[in-house]
């Protein structure tokens, strides 16, 4: 029997949401500058979110010792 483990899922997921915005931005149409800003936003807020999630990681060890 074929198990899916979490991670596969995980990245499975992550591709069809890729695919998804992908497509719907190359369909897209706006000016190229707004296009490139909009491009870029979800990665911004994944660097951010990424960031703060490891900085309270972080802190809690700390308070913790």
């Amino acid at each position: 029997m074929l198990t899916i483990k979490r991670k596969h899922l995980s990245w499975v997921l992550f591709l069809l949401l890729g695919v998804g915005y992908f497509s719907t931005m190359s369909n897209l149409d706006t000016n190229y500058f707004w296009k490139s800003l909009i491009i870029m936003m979800p990665i911004q807020i994944g660097a951010i979110i990424y960031i703060t999630y490891s900085r309270i990681q972080n802190s809690e060890v700390k308070i913790q010792k």
